[in-house]
């Protein structure tokens, strides 16, 4: 009997590369004024062109403006236009963008089936290596917009980010942090083990994660976090097949976004569809569409997205 593992066939909408923290590993950033800002006529122009591609999820995520920038509010606008873009053509929107406040995270809850912030890791030590340029990534204030996503009752995504200079302990405070917000508010559908993988852009000299550990993150994961929430591995950043199915084997249940573009993993592309699928059923592994919603939370939603939602649900049931 298969196996079921879960992925959400996701187009990346970039609003603006442009970001105001400098993080030694990013391969994403670019300096003010050397990023053009996405128009909502462009916008419109690449979400059209994925007709019949089975895209579900348009994953707004961009570079950071300053909270106190005379242009944050453009920016925060050109995010929601996009939500409400996406939402129009059919697309469930996902936005991942950065610190929020609560006003904003309550906007954007509007125009959104679920967010997500990467809490990477909540060791202080990072702000004086490769966080030591990232104002935004004090970890502090990354735990509270988890806890606000809570309070607003948003479904979330998080996750940590391996192999920038953390520990194993590090690992496991990080995991705890994560399991404590979610026992209180009920609201983390899935925590990401996203390995550092080195690109062309990036600052930090080194060879990335090792990736043989993976496996031994995702059962440290387990053990740590409730069953309710979903462990998730990027399949495009474990080059080496038995590497990934040793993470599902002890515990990683989903891959996340899959599309045409790792934004920020540029120099990782997916494997193609069939190829994935091939290495998964090796295993008695099934790949299933999935919404970036899950069914759990359908209650969260706004009146306005829970029709679309349904109708979503509706068609991958019939397609099955």
């Amino acid at each position: 009997m298969s196996r079921i593992v879960t992925y959400s066939s996701a187009y990346t909408v970039v609003p603006t590369y442009e970001c105001f923290n400098h993080c030694s590993y990013c391969n994403f950033r670019s300096d003010q004024g050397k990023s053009s800002w996405l128009s909502l006529s462009e916008a419109e122009k690449q979400l059209l062109s994925l007709n019949n591609q089975g895209i579900i999820e348009a994953l707004i995520l961009s570079g950071e403006v300053h909270p106190k920038s005379k242009y944050r509010q453009a920016w925060f606008q050109l995010i929601h236009s996009l939500c409400r873009l996406a939402l129009s053509l059919g697309f469930l929107p996902h936005t991942n963008v950065g610190l929020l406040s609560k006003s904003e995270m309550k906007e954007l809850k509007q125009v959104n089936v679920s967010m997500g912030l990467m809490l990477e890791q909540i060791t202080p030590k990072l702000l004086r290596t490769v966080h030591r340029n990232a104002p935004s990534k004090i970890p502090d204030l990354r735990l509270q917009q988890l806890e606000w996503a809570g309070e607003l009752r948003i479904p979330f995504t998080t996750g940590l980010l391996l192999g920038i200079g953390e520990t194993v302990n590090d690992w496991t405070e990080t995991l705890e942090a994560i399991a404590n917000i979610h026992q209180k508010w009920g609201h983390i559908q899935e925590v990401i083990l996203q390995p550092y993988s080195p690109g062309r852009q990036q600052e930090l000299n080194g060879g990335g994660f090792e990736m043989n550990l993976l496996p031994e993150v995702v059962a440290i994961a387990s053990n740590i976090l409730p069953s309710d929430i979903t462990l998730q591995i990027p399949p495009n950043l474990v080059t080496q097949p038995e590497i990934l199915l040793a993470c599902l084997e002890t515990g990683a249940r989903d891959l996340g976004g899959i599309g045409p573009l790792d934004e920020v993993n540029p120099n990782y592309p997916h494997l193609h569809y069939q190829a994935l699928v091939k290495v998964l059923e090796s295993r008695g592994w099934q790949l299933i569409k999935r919404l970036p919603v899950y069914s759990e939370y359908d209650d969260w939603l706004p009146e306005n997205l829970k029709d679309i939602v349904s109708k979503w649900r509706m068609r991958l049931l019939m397609s099955k």
